[in-house]
């Protein structure tokens, strides 16, 4: 069957095209009774006002474009649904789309997004430049997430990643690690805070900071671990890593057992999200803890004030990561005989 139009609405209910439109805009303008009759006409037929013309004819929009540049990352899913959860209930409908962690695919795709003229956009750890995310929000409030930004017309809502990875670094020294080694983000933005928190750690508790150039995917923890392989001596292999999230702790710990070494009786791996990969039984990753729904909640949160309200101001919301222990760390062991009893 044919999807049902205005035109056939208006033909129901014997009313115009025009009235049907008035009605679906909400207007103040039609009476009572014409409007019971066209609504009850459009719920025989099944008809729903399409979301992007309904907005260009009323020059306002409830659409809210999102943007994911990775949908691999089960983290970004459990933060989208927390979005989509939050847009319901403020009567806003969310569109996605990804840009695949390349800048150019992201700007392709925020051009679709702003094609559909959104009430406004989301960015979820977008690798844009900030020329193209200012330009976006010249258009549109846009909200960054895992990003910051200094526009005054974007909000941003990010975790504590220096107090995050310092989390995971006070656990393991606790174990009685001393050879901890970092996994960072390579070019994602959240790479930075939690470096930084890794090396902050490692130097208030007296360690050197090591720090493997990697990135946010399971392969490149496969290749840091390969490159650790080729660096160190077994007299002073690190017992311990913290991987700058979860896919890359699970490449990590792939690569491990390739290698002979079991985890965590020859080295504990910490991750970062505590993604729903992370809490599998098979894995069972001790990871820091992004409060994903919060995160989602507050983004919505934050566009809906920008857009029903007059502030101009912008919002910088900053949530605490939390460590969950689950079974990938453990005291550091005699990996190698020769080291005796040193962690």
């Amino acid at each position: 069957m044919p999807r049902p139009t205005m035109e056939d609405v208006a033909a129901l209910a014997g009313v115009s095209r025009a009235l049907v439109s008035l009605v679906m805009r909400d207007s103040p303008k039609v009476s009572e009774h014409r409007r019971r009759a066209v609504l009850a006409a459009a719920k025989e037929l099944g008809y729903r006002p399409h979301a992007m013309a309904r907005s260009l004819a009323s020059r306002t929009s409830n659409i809210v474009g999102v943007m994911v540049s990775d949908l691999h990352n089960a983290f970004f899913a459990d933060v989208v649904e927390a979005m989509d959860t939050a847009a319901q209930q403020a009567g806003l409908e969310l569109i996605l789309n990804t840009g695949r962690r390349s800048a150019a695919r992201e700007r392709g795709a925020l051009a679709s997004l702003l094609a559909f003229r959104p009430g406004g956009v989301i960015l979820l750890s977008p690798v844009l430049s900030a020329a193209a995310i200012r330009e976006a929000a010249a258009q549109c409030p846009v909200v960054l997430v895992s990003r910051s930004s200094t526009v005054p017309t974007v909000d941003t809502v990010n975790d504590d990643g220096e107090n995050g990875a310092a989390l995971a670094v006070d656990h393991l020294v606790a174990l009685g690690h001393r050879r901890i080694v970092h996994f960072d983000g390579g070019a994602a933005f959240s790479a930075t805070p939690r470096r930084k928190g890794y090396v902050a750690a490692m130097t208030r508790h007296g360690l050197e900071p090591m720090v493997i150039p990697s990135e946010h995917t399971d392969a490149a923890g496969i290749a840091a671990v390969r490159k650790l392989l080729t660096v160190f001596s077994p007299a002073n292999f690190p017992t311990a890593l913290v991987c700058g999230n979860d896919f890359n702790a699970v490449g990590a710990m792939s690569a491990l057992e390739e290698a002979g070494l079991s985890v965590p009786q020859d080295v504990s791996v910490v991750g970062y999200d505590n993604s729903s990969l992370a809490a599998l039984r098979h894995i069972a990753l001790t990871t820091v803890d992004q409060p994903r729904t919060e995160i989602g909640r507050l983004a919505v949160e934050a566009l809906v004030e920008r857009l029903r309200t007059d502030r101009t101001d912008p919002v910088r919301q900053r949530v605490q990561p939390s460590l969950v222990v689950r079974s990938t760390t453990a005291a550091p062991a005699d990996l190698f005989p020769a080291q005796g009893n040193t962690a």
